[in-house]
């Protein structure tokens, strides 16, 4: 072997990769220690990196203990019950950051057998657990593709501020901020800002960032702070537009991670996505006929669109249509926000339901500054309640819409989570502000 060779050979090998080598190769592994089990006169420790576990062999007792971060140089041997049907024999472990003994819960353990807020307790280190963080290395496939996407179709993204002078969703559900003595809000979305954007002449752009809602929910379906994937579209003929442009979007992230890097998170979780073709079936159907499909599969009469009957309006299109998907469109003035564009005492708007959950809000909006100023009246509001944000269309702006994704929502879909807030990093409510 060359100098060079010896080289590469000592660089450190991803775990994933030790299947592939030849028995007899020398290699340096690193991560975490995530299972020991001795046996007298020889130890096995499984470790785990970023791509994977390797299964380590000692002779005699086992130097190191879980969580652990060890280097350890060694040389690779066939064995059938390893990950990949190989291992690697240790001839020297350093360890890099030793673990205390005493974890809370055991990394190495099922997730599904400890409680949410267990879990979230003790964040911190539930995020090590291997299928909780593949949750999360969806998630960032999810954001990917989702971008990839707008930017195939011209779209800019836009980082807009969090600290805003006063709400565009009509002013209720907003956390307050001392702001150097004056009072500011944390964002509900960025409507101002997208808005603005398609006004200034980007046309189309888009955003993921952070969005706030001071709601006191306590439900498996609600955060306080949550991830926010926004469109806004220029010249738009209508909500057709932005629902086909959904549609869109969709079917590149459901392909991308039925077919790419994300595909082992679903295997994990028992976990499939619609194709492309079965989600083109999704349905659309106005807001007075949901609430009669609702009703009439619930045995109740609904006069609102609550959880029960978007679950049962899923259920009904994937009876009809073969998708647990259905976009409801047409929603009352007064259930929509004030820049909503009217069509009588409807709007041109829409949620889309998935599986049982909204996941979208979206509509067309208002682009016209006489008649956003004559609407104003009708939701208790004033010029002057607005700041800037009139400005948008006094000075000339296009017929635009938009619409908005929850991540945490989605990968709450996707994945079949009983409780939302397993699917954020560290969540928010009107309890946890920790870690």
């Amino acid at each position: 072997m060359s100098e060079t060779d010896a080289t590469q050979a000592m660089e450190r090998t991803p775990a994933a990769e030790i299947s592939t080598m030849a028995a007899g190769t020398e290699v340096r592994v690193a991560g975490w220690v995530h299972r020991v089990r001795e046996l007298g006169q020889v130890s096995f420790v499984v470790l785990r990196d970023r791509s994977g576990f390797v299964q380590i062999v000692y002779d005699g007792p086992s130097p190191v203990t879980p969580e652990t971060v060890v280097s350890i140089q060694g040389r690779t041997a066939s064995n059938e019950k390893a990950p990949g049907g190989m291992e690697v024999k240790a001839n020297a472990t350093e360890v890099l950051g030793p673990a205390a003994a005493d974890a809370p819960i055991s990394v190495a353990g099922d997730p599904d057998s400890i409680g949410i807020e267990t879990l979230l307790d003790h964040r911190i280190l539930s995020l090590r657990m291997p299928k909780v963080r593949g949750m999360f290395e969806l998630q960032s496939e999810i954001v990917r593709l989702f971008a990839d996407y707008l930017r195939g179709f011209d779209f800019t993204e836009v980082k807009t501020s969090k600290l805003i002078g006063s709400g565009t969703e009509g002013g209720t559900g907003l956390f307050e901020v001392d702001y150097f003595g004056e009072r500011v809000f944390l964002a509900q979305s960025p409507q101002f800002y997208k808005q603005a954007m398609v006004a200034s002449g980007l046309e189309r752009v888009f955003e993921i960032g952070a969005a706030y809602r001071a709601e006191k929910h306590d439900t498996p379906r609600h955060l306080n702070e949550y991830v926010s994937l926004d469109v806004e579209m220029g010249f738009i003929d209508g909500i057709d537009d932005l629902m086909d442009l959904e549609l869109g979007i969709l079917s590149h992230i459901f392909d991308g991670i039925r077919d790419g890097s994300a595909a082992s998170v679903l295997t994990e979780y028992g976990a499939s996505v619609p194709d492309r073709e079965t989600l083109s079936r999704t349905p659309r159907i106005d807001y007075e006929e949901a609430k009669n499909i609702a009703s009439e599969r619930t045995g109740k009469r609904l006069f609102d669109l609550n959880p029960e009957a978007e679950r049962a309006l899923c259920d009904w299109a994937l009876a009809e249509h073969g998708i647990e998907a259905v976009f409801v469109t047409g929603f009352p003035r007064k259930k929509r926000p004030f820049y909503t564009w009217p069509e009588g005492r409807q709007t041109a708007s829409f949620d889309l339901l998935f599986r049982g959950l909204e996941i979208t809000t979206g509509g067309k909006r208002i682009h016209d500054y006489e008649m956003l100023v004559a609407e104003l009246p009708k939701f208790g509001m004033k010029p002057e309640d607005l700041g800037d944000y009139l400005t948008i269309f006094r000075y000339g702006c296009p017929p635009h819409g938009g619409f908005a994704i929850g991540l945490e929502r989605l990968t709450q879909k996707i994945l079949g989570l009983e409780n939302i807030k397993a699917a954020s990093l560290f969540p928010r409510d009107r309890k946890r502000v920790r870690p």
